[in-house]
């Protein structure tokens, strides 16, 4: 599978795409400003202990407090709170825990009020980003990520993926870990680690453990509330995880973007450095490469399929449902059985890659048009599965029900990705009357005049919806309106459409591509 990643780097947020044989799968958005990142590990203070909860709320500098479970503690929370105060006591000199003593685990059924007191100091790492009304969700169980491995502090096991099948590759990467470890650390060793090499290994692990000092270091002076480490941003993240050998290109439209990233590849897959490019094209990177109109056509409330069917996705507050339709998709020389069967297969593939790229969670509801055969069923069920083996996130997948539905929960870890598809008109700007279309180009003209005339520019580039431009260019060489303004004003000026534009809507750009403001 030709697997892309195309970055929209702008001052206010990187957006990310993931792009499976062309086809937009998943869309990241990192605001510049951004905090409370899963991952990111802070050191705040408890407020309050809420018995009837068995959780404590957490002020970690947001403006709701934090929500920790006594289940999200961690068998090892004793050790951790111990070492938290032995540090910031000073009775803790170094970042290692070679000669830590850890304390009991906790039990599984126990009070929060017996581990956590009000005004404590708790190292929490967020688990769910700050979700609508609610403040991030957190846990003690610190883990730090790498590229091959995962470290846990605290503990001294070692587990190799699942994903993993081959029994001598499971032994040798468990014996390598036994024997590069540090002492009270344990690991997860990650799929990707099949097949690596030592080196390969100790180096990801080497820098886990830098990091965990860099959480040491910050942890000695901080007082709460404070972030003291912070996971890579959301571009490495991705890269960090999804970087294999089906990844033949990354795309990205900044400078400063592309140094770093370049920095980071070459730490963990220096073989895959080439596949990284730096776009310099005039048309923005996301028209470019197509992921604008398919952002336009995938977020909205209708989805449609290539055969004509659709989904109609509907959210409350409780759950998500997709409702299946047919369309005109409908074959007169099948059954209805069989349509519905078609229908039902095309709509679990959109409704997996809808799941992935609108970053849903919770309780999703699908409502696939009825089936009478139960092999019908299974088939659907089956597919379902099969396409939402790819998706990272946790998921439970239920049969489908004798109503036709299928429901399903998936792990919500970020706020569900919402783009507006709807455009408020730059004509009217939301009162719903423009002014007549007829004196557009008259408008257009016009401004051309200023700018060429009293501003004196030179080189000037027109931005129009694909539409506008077509007809802008239409009717023959030396016969357009393009050619008009050549001869009128002895000088050429460069029309591009852009198609996330409005059809009403132009702009005029200089040499160095800074829009011209009247």
């Amino acid at each position: 599978m030709n697997q892309e990643l195309i970055i929209n780097s702008t001052p206010n947020e990187v957006v990310i795409a993931l792009l499976h044989d062309k086809r937009l799968v998943e869309l990241h958005r990192e605001k510049n400003n951004s905090r409370y990142s899963v991952g990111d590990i802070y050191l705040g203070k408890a407020k309050k202990i809420m018995t009837g909860l068995n959780a404590a709320f957490v002020d970690v500098g947001y403006e709701k407090d934090a929500f920790l479970h006594y289940l999200d503690l961690g068998p090892n929370a004793r050790s951790l709170m111990k070492y938290v105060d032995q540090t910031q006591s000073g009775k803790q000199n170094v970042s290692n825990l070679m000669y830590f003593k850890n304390e009991p685990e906790i039990r599984k059924e126990g009070k929060i009020s017996d581990l956590v007191k009000s005004g404590q100091n708790l190292l929490v790492q967020v688990a769910k980003e700050p979700i609508s009304q609610k403040g991030p969700r957190i846990t003690t169980e610190i883990s730090l990520a790498g590229r091959y491995i995962v470290l846990i502090p605290f503990q001294d096991k070692i587990s190799v993926s699942s994903k993993i099948r081959n029994l001598e590759e499971k032994n040798r990467l468990k014996e390598l870990m036994q024997n590069i470890k540090p002492k009270n650390f344990g690991v997860i060793v990650r799929t990707v680690a099949e097949g690596k090499s030592v080196a390969d290994l100790e180096n990801d692990l080497s820098d886990l453990v830098r990091r965990w000092d860099e959480c040491y270091q910050s942890l000695k002076a901080s007082e709460p509330p404070m972030r003291v480490l912070g996971e890579v941003d959301r571009t490495s993240a991705i890269l960090r995880d999804f970087l294999n050998a089906s990844f033949n290109a990354i795309h990205v439209n900044d400078k400063e973007v592309y140094e770093d990233l370049k920095t980071y590849i070459k730490n963990i897959a220096p073989e895959k450095s080439d596949i990284l490019k730096l776009y310099s094209g005039k048309l923005p990177i996301f028209d470019a490469f197509g992921v604008e109109k398919q952002i336009k056509g995938l977020f909205g409330k209708t989805v449609h399929m290539k055969t004509g069917a659709y989904l109609v996705v509907e959210h409350t507050e409780a759950l998500h449902v997709f409702d299946v339709n047919s369309g005109n998709r409908a074959k007169s020389e099948n059954t209805q059985e069989q349509n519905a069967l078609e229908v039902n297969l095309e709509a679990a593939v959109e409704v997996a890659r809808q799941l992935r790229l609108r970053d849903m969670g919770g309780i999703i509801v699908v409502d696939f048009i009825d089936m009478h055969n139960p092999e019908n069923r299974k088939l659907l069920f089956d597919k379902l599965k099969e396409e939402m083996k790819s998706d990272r996130a946790k998921h439970n997948i239920l049969p489908p029900s004798k109503f036709g539905l299928i429901q399903l929960t998936r792990q919500r870890l970020r706020p569900e990705v919402n783009v507006e598809v709807l455009e408020t008109c730059p004509s009217c700007g939301g009162t719903g009357k423009v002014q007549p279309s007829i004196l557009l180009v008259d408008q257009i003209e016009n401004t051309l005049k200023f700018i060429l005339q009293e501003q004196n520019q030179k080189h000037i580039t027109l931005s129009v919806h694909p539409y506008l431009e077509a007809f802008i260019k239409q009717k023959g060489i030396f016969r357009s309106l393009q050619w008009k303004w050549y001869f009128e004003h002895k000088q050429w000026v460069r029309v591009q459409g852009i198609a996330s534009q409005g059809i009403m809507e132009y702009k005029f750009y200089n040499k160095e591509m800074d829009e011209i403001v009247r």
